[in-house]
């Protein structure tokens, strides 16, 4: 009878670490769509072209929501002013700045129907996207144990565990993602 060596090497918290960091990036990417209320973080992927480099406006200007309906950008040096203003107008938000000395307002104007299921066709497209990147984790977490099965560090029992355990840990997280997409298609549908 073989033995077999206990491997310390397959340690299913760093798939879940993966994942998680999915989940987060997910998360990121979710609270730059644009609902009917101000959100800062709907500016993070906006860039302006400032001292010879791309920006976020976050380290040129103190953002706020002071409204639920208006974003306050108030910038900290005068000459970026008319530089974060076109890079908002030329950015996918939408919106119009308006500029009232060093301080630039963005209305969120409601949502029109087509526009609200336009985020939600984007909204969904992204969690697909997310619940990919979750089975190629899993993938490469059997991968693994397929390779440690074949060299022997582990059994054909602790390979079967292992690979329930994984199958587990994904659709927790896939349940997850469903949960995070159905909360923001909420969000956007309410009027």
């Amino acid at each position: 009878m073989k033995e077999f060596k206990v491997s310390s090497e397959f340690n299913e918290s760093n798939y879940s670490a993966k994942m998680d960091k999915s989940i987060q990036s997910l998360k990121k990417d979710i609270s730059t769509l644009r609902t009917g209320r101000a959100n800062t973080s709907m500016l993070d992927t906006i860039k302006a072209d400032v001292y010879g480099q791309l920006m976020p406006i976050d380290q040129l200007a103190t953002v706020s929501t002071p409204e639920a309906r208006l974003i306050s950008i108030q910038v900290w040096d005068k000459a970026n002013i008319n530089i974060i203003e076109s890079a908002i107008q030329k950015s996918e938000l939408g919106i119009n700045p308006q500029t009232d000395g060093q301080i630039i307002r963005l209305r969120i104007p409601d949502l029109t129907e087509d526009r609200r299921k336009e985020l939600i066709k984007i909204l969904k497209n992204m969690g697909e996207k997310g619940k990919v990147a979750i089975r190629n984790i899993r993938r490469e977490a059997n991968e693994d144990l397929k390779k440690k099965l074949k060299e022997k560090q582990i059994s054909e029992d602790q390979n079967k565990n292992f690979e329930k355990s994984i199958q587990k840990l994904t659709d927790n997280y896939i349940q997850s993602i469903e949960n995070i997409l159905a909360q923001k298609e909420k969000e956007i549908s309410q009027i």
